[in-house]
C-alpha cells in the first residue's frame, strides 16, 4: 500500500468521525467542559497560595492555565479513544480493517480528529482565560511552544487510550483509559512549584514525564523558558512510546476480541 493510500484512508476516517461530531456537537464538549470547570474551581478557591510567601510565578492563574491547557488537550485524546472502543465495539471498526491492509493508517485518522480537536479545546481555553484577565508575558514562539507541547500530549494521550481501545474493543475499557491518564495530571505540581511539594508527592512529580512539560510551559507563558529541550523530549517520548503501544493493540485486534495467544502443539512421547 503506498503512502497516498494510507493517508487517503487516515483522511476518510477522519472525515467520517468528523461527521459524527457534527451531526452529535454536544459530544466535544466533555474534554473542555470539566478543565474549564477545575480552572474557575482552581483559580477561584486557592487564588491565595499565590500570595503566599515564596511563590515565584508570577500570577497564579496563570500558574494553573498551563495545567488546564494539558488536560484539555489529553482529554480530547482520551475521549477519541472512547469513540474508537464504540466503533470497534459496534462492528466498524472490523469494516475498516477489511478496507486498509495497512493498520497504521486506521489508527492515523483517529490521531488526525484528536489533533484538530485539541486545538479547538486550547482555542476555548486560552479564549475563556484571556476574557477573564489572565496576564500574558510570553510572545509569539513561547505561545507555540506551549501549543505544540500540549498537541504533543494531545497525540501521546489518544495513542495510549487506542492501545487500550484497540485491545479490549468495548466501551467497558474506558476507565482503564480515563483514570490513568488523569492520575498522571494530578501527580505532577499542580497546585504549587515542585521546591514546595514534599513527601511521596514529590518523588512522583520528580519522575513523571509530564512534569517537565508542566514547567516548560509555564517558562513559556511567563516569557522564562525552562526545561524545555527536556519537556519536548518526554513529550516526544511518550509520543514514541505509545505509538508502539497502538501498534500492538492494533495487532491485537486484528486476532479479535479475546483471542488467546496460540500455543504450540506438545510433541507425542514414543
Amino acid at each position: 500500500m503506498t503512502a497516498a493510500r494510507s493517508l487517503s484512508i487516515s483522511l476518510g476516517i477522519a472525515l467520517q468521525c468528523t461527521r459524527k461530531l457534527l451531526k452529535n456537537p454536544l459530544k466535544a464538549l466533555p474534554p473542555m467542559l470539566l478543565p474549564l470547570f477545575i480552572f474557575v474551581a482552581f483559580t477561584g478557591a486557592l487564588s491565595a497560595v499565590g500570595d503566599t510567601p515564596g511563590f515565584g510565578y508570577y500570577d497564579y492563574t496563570a500558574f494553573q492555565f498551563v495545567f488546564i491547557v494539558y488536560m484539555a488537550a489529553m482529554f480530547v485524546g482520551v475521549f477519541t479513544a472512547f469513540d474508537i472502543a464504540i466503533d470497534w465495539e459496534s462492528g466498524l471498526g472490523a469494516r475498516f480493517m477489511l478496507n486498509a491492509s495497512r493498520r497504521l493508517a486506521i489508527v492515523g485518522g483517529y490521531l488526525i480528529v484528536a489533533l484538530g480537536r485539541g486545538l479547538l479545546a486550547i482555542a476555548v481555553v486560552w479564549a475563556v482565560a484571556l476574557a477573564t484577565g489572565m496576564p500574558v508575558r510570553g510572545g509569539a514562539p513561547d505561545i507555540a511552544g506551549l501549543v505544540g507541547l500540549a498537541l504533543l500530549l494531545n497525540a501521546a494521550a489518544t495513542l495510549y487510550g487506542a492501545g487500550i481501545a484497540l485491545r479490549f474493543q468495548s466501551t467497558a475499557s474506558s476507565v482503564l483509559i480515563l483514570i490513568p491518564v488523569f492520575m498522571a495530571q494530578f501527580l505532577t505540581p499542580v497546585f504549587s512549584q515542585r521546591d514546595d511539594l514534599s513527601g511521596w508527592l514529590k518523588t512522583a512529580a520528580g519522575v513523571n514525564p509530564l512534569t517537565a512539560p508542566m514547567e516548560a510551559g509555564r517558562g513559556f507563558l511567563a516569557n522564562d523558558p525552562v526545561s524545555v529541550g527536556l519537556a519536548f523530549a518526554a513529550a516526544g517520548g511518550l509520543v514514541i512510546v505509545f505509538s508502539l503501544w497502538a501498534v500492538r493493540g492494533m495487532r491485537k485486534a486484528e486476532k479479535g476480541p479475546g483471542a488467546a495467544p496460540r500455543r504450540r502443539p506438545r510433541r507425542r512421547r514414543a
